[in-house]
Parts: C-alpha cells; sequence; structure tokens
C-alpha cells in the first residue's frame, strides 16, 4: 500500500471498486510542514478551484477524489514544489495531513490521474475559458481593458525541430513555442491560447483573441446607455506593444466597437516642449505620479483618426500613444499604456516562482497539413539580405567618417584616395549582391503549407493538453496569491514585500486541530521571523476567518490562528 498509508480498509475498497473516493477526515497534528500552505484554500475556492470540475472533469472510482488532486496541485503550485517530480522528495503523510488523507498519491498514480484528465483534447482549454468567463464577468464597473501579449516559451528538447522566434530576454533566436496571453491591468490573468505556428500578434488578435473577447465580455445595462447616448463609446479597450501596430487593424476594432491603446510605431519629429503640460496621473496601486503629457488628433496612412498622447520624460524622450479611445480623459490613457509593464512582470513571476516554461510532458503530435508556415528558403534570404545590408551601412558610414588628417602631402592624398576607392568598390560590391538576393526572395514564395516543407525542415507540434490542465491550475493559484496579497497591503508599509511574506507562510510550519463536535478545524500557525510579520499575518487570518470556508467534502469551517493553540 505504501509508506505512511494507514486507511488500509479505504484502499482495499478502492482496489476492489467499492469505493469513489476516500473522504477527508482530519485528525490533530502537530509541526506539518508547509501547513502555512492552506491559508491559500479560501482563496482558492473563491477563485473557482473547484467549482467547474464536475462540468469538465471525472475521475474513476479510486482512493484519490477528483478534488483532492485539484486541491494537491494547487498547494504544489504555492509552496513552490515545480514539478510532479519533486513530490518524491516531501513527507507523503504530512502533506497527506493537510487533505485529510493518510498520505498523497505517489508520482506514478498521480501521473496516471493526470493523464485520465488530460486524455481528451481541448478540455483544459474548455475549463479555462469557462474560468474566464467568470473572472472577467467579476470585473468591477468602468471601462474594461484588457492587455494582450505574446510570452515565447523556450524548447530545449530534441523531439521536433521546432521553428525559431527572437526571444527577448535572452537576445538570441531560439527554437521556441508562442503563447498569447490576455490579462487584467494589474496582471492578472485570464486565458492563453498556444500558437504552435506563430501568425504574429495581429493575426492572432483577429483570429483567436478579439473573438474569445467579444464572446465573454457582457454588455451591461450601464454599458449599453452609454453605447446608445454616444456613438464614440466602446466596449471596451485593447491594449498591445508595437508588435500590434496596425492601422487596418485599428479601424476593424472600430468597427466593432473595440478601442484599441498602442504605442506609435512611427512618431516622427518630436513636439514643442511648450505643449506638454505637468499633469498627476494615478497608477494601478493608486498611486498618483506626476507626467509631463501632450495630446494631439493624428490621420493614419488609412484615414483614420486617432488620439495621440506623448509622454516626456526627464531626460527630453518623448513616448507616442495611439488610441481609439475618444472618450476616456488622456491621463487615463497614459495610465492604461504603462501598466503594460504589469502584464511583463506577470510573466517573470510566473517563470522564476511558477514554472511557466517547464515542459511537463514528453510528446508530440502531427500538425494539420494546411497550417501555412513561413517558407525556410525564404527566411534564409531574408536573413542574408539583413546582414549584408548591416555590412553595407557600416561601410557608408566609415566611407563618411575618413578625411584627411594632418599634413596634406602627395602620398597622403594617394592613400586616402586609394582606401576610399576600395571602400566605394566594396560597398558597390555589397549593394549588387543586395539586390541579387532582393531578386531572389521576391521570386520565392514567403509561406508554405506544412505539406509543402522539405521532409528535413517539417516539424510537430509539443503535446498541449497537460500543459494548458496544469497552467490553468498555475492560473487560480497565481490570481488566490494576489487575492492575498491585497489583502496584506492593508497594513504592510512596504507593499512589494506582500508576495515574499506569503513565500515565507505558505512554507511555515502549523498545527491542526479537527472538533467533530464544533465543526471547525483549526490550522495555527508558527509563528514568523519578524514580530511585524506576525501582525500581517493576524490581519490575513481575520480576513479569511471571516469568510467562513468549509474544508471540501467535509462540513468543517477553516479558523486560522498564530501561535499556540
Amino acid at each position: 500500500m505504501g509508506n505512511g498509508a494507514t486507511r488500509r480498509l479505504e484502499r482495499v475498497a478502492a482496489a476492489m471498486g467499492d469505493l469513489g473516493a476516500a473522504p477527508a477526515q482530519f485528525e490533530a497534528a502537530r509541526d506539518v510542514p508547509q501547513g502555512g500552505v492552506l491559508l491559500a484554500l479560501p482563496a482558492l475556492l473563491a477563485t473557482g478551484l473547484l467549482r467547474f470540475t464536475e462540468q469538465f472533469y471525472a475521475l474513476p472510482k479510486g482512493f484519490y477524489g477528483i478534488d483532492s488532486i485539484f486541491l494537491l496541485l494547487a498547494l504544489m503550485a504555492l509552496a513552490r514544489i515545480a514539478s510532479l517530480e519533486q513530490l518524491r522528495y516531501v513527507a507523503p503523510g504530512e502533506w497527506g495531513n493537510l487533505l485529510g488523507l493518510d498520505r498523497i498519491p505517489e508520482v506514478r498514480t498521480l501521473r496516471n490521474k493526470l493523464e485520465i484528465l488530460c486524455r481528451e483534447a481541448g478540455r483544459a482549454a474548455g475549463w479555462q475559458a469557462a474560468l474566464a468567463r467568470e473572472w472577467i464577468a467579476g470585473l468591477s464597473g468602468g471601462d474594461l481593458v484588457f492587455y494582450a501579449d505574446g510570452h515565447v516559451r523556450v524548447y530545449h528538447g530534441d523531439l521536433t525541430p521546432l521553428p525559431r522566434h527572437y526571444v527577448a530576454r535572452e537576445r538570441l533566436c531560439l527554437r521556441a513555442t508562442t503563447d498569447y496571453w490576455i490579462n487584467a491591468m494589474d496582471g492578472q490573468p485570464f486565458f492563453y491560447i498556444n500558437q504552435e505556428v506563430d501568425p504574429g500578434l495581429i493575426a492572432t488578435l483577429r483570429q483567436n483573441l478579439v473573438p474569445f473577447l467579444q464572446e465573454q465580455v457582457a454588455i451591461s445595462p450601464e454599458l449599453q446607455a452609454r453605447l446608445d447616448a454616444n456613438p464614440r463609446q466602446h466596449r471596451f479597450t485593447l491594449v498591445f506593444d508595437r508588435e500590434g501596430y496596425s492601422p487596418e487593424l485599428f479601424a476593424e476594432m472600430q468597427a466593432k466597437g473595440i478601442a484599441v491603446l498602442t504605442y506609435h510605431k512611427y512618431p516622427g519629429e518630436d513636439w514643442p516642449v511648450e505643449e506638454f503640460l505637468e499633469r498627476g496621473v494615478e497608477l494601478v496601486g493608486e498611486e498618483t505620479v506626476s507626467m509631463q503629457l501632450a495630446e494631439r488628433g493624428t490621420r493614419l496612412s488609412n484615414g483614420l483618426w486617432v488620439r495621440e498622447v506623448r509622454k516626456r520624460s526627464a531626460g527630453g524622450k518623448q513616448a507616442a500613444i495611439l488610441s481609439t479611445n475618444y472618450v476616456a480623459d488622456y491621463t487615463r490613457l497614459a495610465a492604461s499604456m504603462f501598466a503594460r509593464w504589469s502584464q511583463e512582470n506577470f510573466f517573470r513571476y510566473m517563470r522564476q516562482h511558477y514554472g511557466l516554461d517547464r515542459l511537463v510532458e514528453y510528446g508530440t503530435e502531427s500538425i494539420p497539413d494546411t497550417v501555412r508556415v513561413v517558407n525556410p528558403v525564404w527566411r534564409q534570404l531574408d536573413s542574408q539580405i539583413r546582414s549584408l545590408s548591416g555590412q553595407r551601412q557600416r561601410s557608408l558610414a566609415i566611407f563618411g567618417a575618413q578625411s584627411l588628417q594632418g599634413e596634406l602631402s602627395e602620398t597622403a592624398v594617394t592613400n586616402y584616395q586609394q582606401k576610399q576607392a576600395q571602400l566605394q568598390e566594396h560597398i558597390e560590391h555589397l549593394g549588387q549582391q543586395i539586390e541579387q538576393l532582393k531578386q531572389q526572395r521576391k521570386q520565392t514564395p514567403h509561406h508554405l503549407s506544412v505539406a509543402e516543407l522539405p521532409e528535413g525542415e517539417r516539424f510537430q507540434r509539443l503535446l498541449p493538453e497537460r500543459k494548458q490542465f496544469l497552467d490553468t491550475i498555475k492560473l487560480i493559484s497565481y490570481r488566490a496569491e494576489t487575492s492575498m496579497a491585497s489583502v496584506l497591503r492593508e497594513v504592510m508599509t512596504r507593499s512589494d514585500d506582500t508576495r515574499a511574506l506569503l513565500r515565507q507562510i505558505y512554507n511555515t510550519e502549523a498545527d491542526l486541530f479537527p472538533d467533530a463536535e464544533s465543526k471547525t478545524l483549526t490550522v495555527c500557525l508558527h509563528h514568523l521571523t519578524q514580530a511585524v510579520h506576525d501582525q500581517a499575518l493576524r490581519h490575513l487570518c481575520d480576513e479569511l476567518n471571516a469568510t467562513e470556508t468549509i474544508f471540501p467534502g467535509t462540513d468543517l469551517r477553516l479558523i486560522y490562528k498564530i501561535g499556540s493553540c
């Protein structure tokens, strides 16, 4: 039965198919390692961890039920147990105490459960969409703002030669796949889609992200009244970086009632300093900062009239912002645009603490033959043109910078003329090579279908289902952690320390005391390293106790305390 298995009769019944799932039965336990992670349970349940499990998932009869598996995976993410294999190095009985079981499943058992849960392709995407629909519906009123961006997930394996992508954080072109995310202004995630063949942000917005948001974002009576009263009113605002710059896309979004907000890709000359005014701008965390802002109207290449807002830094550099949001104040546009870094911070935090880029399953599957990809011959020609163009530009700079120095002797003038002639000949030769390559590139198809690729260039996609399932668990865990961090910010002087304090709490030992008569489960956390941290933790416990959360599968109300019980 395995080490730590003490509920033998139930395990025998499960092996014979007579037990649907072992119920949670808590016993008193002291000094449970990482017991502080149970503080996240109210937030996990409120975020929707178990809300749609019956709708999308089911497990056959066995000792470990679906609630136990989902809770275990979420608590693992919060405790920074990055992979299933790391469960081999934690005490199974101690973690079983956290779930009301004698022990947690072995890695092999957990893998088998995941294999059953992830058999049907697209189920994880449906679960994620249902959660996103609920999270979007829970947004407060006013102007809804969504942030779209791509995250390049590098692949270091050798199962398939994935296409290369430019990875900005490493400044290299590496084999990778791209996930496109939709986040809120404060960085909280809603959903993502994986593109095995990256068509770019503009195409992904048109084909995937915008249709999903149109379907999920409900029109409230208040918004409908504003739409009826103002023909320029929009349903929501979509924010993205320069990669999504396209006047045609802006016009399409405007026709659908969607405002866009992005950086100007071709801002032109700087505006006069006299146009800029010092304005107070309220940021995401309700902090108000001073910015030098100016606004004009701008007509794009397709005739679309948009608002252009510029921010002038202390050093005089101007950042140009374009928007088809004709209603909001321009200070609000500036705050929304610069809040895009919350999404970048989300990617970085998820990589560091939740293993967002970790490969969770080994295997590949075929890509439909009709999918269009960049022709590798065209890509090679384009790379050669870029390389030679760079060489030509550097040679032109050297040609223009050279001059005669010192006395103008006949020998010096002759040497100078020879060097300039050789350099000019080299520049002309590079120009001829570039023109020849451009002609070849022009005659080469830019895209091919997968079926038309040479055999050596064909690739497959990484298996997506289990990755998306576990990523959805991580999204729920991150949102739960964020909600707990917002409670701690109410009492902490340094708001940036809230997540570090939560990580300390999750790894703190705790005592568990169930009381069947009063129907309570008391979780007593050990003291933290500093008294000020204990004060913040006490405030968090009070807020969590007010939720009167019932542990799933039991009638025990959770009570959180700090110190001795």
